[in-house]
Formats: structure tokens, sequence, C-alpha cells
């Protein structure tokens, strides 16, 4: 375990904070907080056979999207604003109050989108919330890279045409 924790640890402390690089001390999750939970989440699934390293850091990164996204919730609960919101589809999540009506309507958008198309949803969460590479995201999912690249365009556009009509 101690070993597994040296591998991993500088590697989920680096993807916890490009979603926190913007984020102000006190706002909202801290970095360290972020990866804690993160692993800890990690450690408690025990029914899953790692067979790579990007695959890890894809359940990671889908963790990391569920605790961001009820951390917004939590702060953002009861408080509804109109007007659209700017998401910025080719940077990292970052949360700090600002954010937050942005990462939630993402995340309703990519759940409904995960229901037409699954697998170029699964590309969104690893890159968006993930921070993984293309190359990951092929190894992970098993496709090409120029597939993981036409997935993260159709996906994108599909997702900002309905954030713009949310």
């Amino acid at each position: 375990m101690a070993r597994l924790v040296a591998q991993v640890y500088p590697e989920l402390r680096l993807m916890a904070r490009r979603h926190m690089k913007n984020e102000h001390q006190g706002d909202t999750l801290q970095t360290t907080a972020l990866v804690h939970e993160v692993y800890i989440r990690l450690v408690d699934v025990t029914k899953v056979e790692w067979k790579a390293r990007a695959q890890f850091f894809a359940m990671a990164a889908q963790l990391m999207r569920r605790i961001l996204v009820d951390a917004a919730r939590a702060r953002d609960a009861g408080k509804r604003g109109g007007g659209a919101l700017k998401v910025n589809l080719d940077e990292t999540a970052l949360v700090s109050r600002a954010f937050d009506q942005s990462i939630l309507l993402l995340d309703e958008a990519l759940a409904e989108f995960s229901h037409l198309a699954p697998r170029q949803a699964k590309v969104v969460e690893m890159r968006y919330f993930g921070g993984l590479t293309e190359e990951e995201i092929v190894a992970v999912l098993n496709i090409s890279q120029r597939t993981v690249r036409r997935d993260w365009d159709f996906a994108r556009a599909w997702l900002l045409r309905e954030l713009a009509h949310g």
C-alpha cells in the first residue's frame, strides 16, 4: 500500500492542482483535501483489477468530477442565477464560487450527453476533469488517437451548444 501511495500521490496532486490553480485560499476545497478525498475513494474501490496506469487515473478523474460537483452543489445550494455562463472546455476544471454554477451546468449537460454518446462523454471526463492526455485516453479506452480527437471535437461542440441554450 505504501508503494502505491508513493507512486500515485504526486500525480493525483498535480491533477488536483490543475483544478485549484485559480482558487482563492478558503473559498473551497484545498488541493490536499481534494487529493485525499480522491485517494480515499480509490482505496475503497476493491473490485477493480487495475491493468494500466491510465485506467487508474481515469477512475481518479471520474471521482474528482464527483467531488468537485458535490462541493459546487453544496456551496450553491438554493442559489439559481440567470443568464448563460461561459464554460471553457479547453481548460481543466476550476472550482471557485464564481465557477460553481458553470461546473454544475457542465455536469448536467455531460450526464445528458453520456446517454447519447457514452464513449465521447468519457473522453470529456478524462480530459477535462482528470487532465489526462490524448495518449492516456487512448490507453484507457483502447481507441486510436484520431478517434480521441474526433470524440473530443464532437463532444465539445455538443456541450457548447447545449450550454449556450441552457
